[in-house]
């Protein structure tokens, strides 16, 4: 399982990261560019990353063995714990950093180490180009800029177990901060339950085209006992942090018929 990094999992991104360092990079590089490493990837850096919602875990039967930060178009800190590796982990977080880098951007971008030079150029990367930067103890650090195509995967946004909250809504709707929305999908079956604020009970249900756009019909029950029925359609986009939000333009199909804007972001 690949999961989003939380604050808490700090550590362990710090381990993982400078336990793979340690034993692997030192077989390819000096000791002062070994330092280099672990210097770039300091608490503060990972820190920062998490905060920004950036960093995932690979999890397997509850422990933790790798990690990758997926910084727009740019696959960074890709790490398996030695003793974990050959096992396949590896090319599970490549495929799910390209698959997200993939609903945004065409090109994939990579600084790569000599240790994991060989693997990228498996997976279709392009050298562009060699870089030589000073390390400590006057030692060179040497590392390839590598770059591979990608086609622009709208179709695999999947909103199935994800939660949205809303953030801005036009006066006349009915939903707000406090609303929750739960969203389901099943091939391009789409349905979801929402409930808070002036919302006691809500259901929608509709489909999912290529591009990751909804179609649906939504109702629920409001803090008056009303029933409000209407249409929407929501457009996807990815925020910096690699969530999805949807631009929605809705309509009521009962009351005063007015429509409105909305914006939900995924938690």
């Amino acid at each position: 399982m690949i999961r989003l990094a939380e604050m808490t999992d700090l550590e362990s991104v710090l381990q993982i990261t400078h336990d793979t360092i340690s034993e692997i990079y030192s077989h390819y590089y000096a000791d002062g560019v070994v330092d280099f490493f672990l210097k770039h990837h300091s608490r503060e850096n990972v820190l920062s990353d998490i905060e920004n919602g950036i960093v995932w875990l690979l999890e397997e039967d509850g422990c933790l063995v790798g990690t990758v930060t997926v910084k727009g178009n740019t696959v960074n800190r890709l790490f398996v714990l030695p003793q974990h590796q050959s096992s396949g982990y590896g090319s599970q977080l490549m495929d799910f950093a390209e698959n997200k880098i993939a609903e945004k951007f065409n090109y994939v971008h990579i600084d790569s180490s000599l240790a994991a030079k060989q693997m990228y150029l498996k997976y279709g990367y392009r050298e562009k180009k060699t870089c030589r930067i000073p390390a400590d103890n006057d030692d060179i650090l040497i590392y390839d800029e590598m770059e591979k195509q990608v086609a622009k995967q709208w179709g695999r946004i999947n909103y199935n177990g994800k939660i949205f909250t809303p953030q801005s809504n036009a006066e006349n709707g009915e939903v707000d901060e406090e609303t929750i929305f739960h969203y389901f999908q099943e091939n391009d079956l789409f349905w979801a339950e929402y409930s808070g604020g002036d919302v006691l009970k809500g259901h929608m249900i509709g489909t999912v085209d290529e591009k990751g756009e909804l179609e649906f019909h939504y109702q629920h029950l409001n803090k008056d006992r009303q029933v409000r029925i209407g249409k929407c359609h929501s457009i996807p986009y990815i925020l910096e942090n690699g969530k999805i939000a949807l631009q929605e333009k809705w309509q009521w199909l009962n009351g005063d018929l007015s429509s409105g804007e909305s914006v939900v972001v995924e938690k």
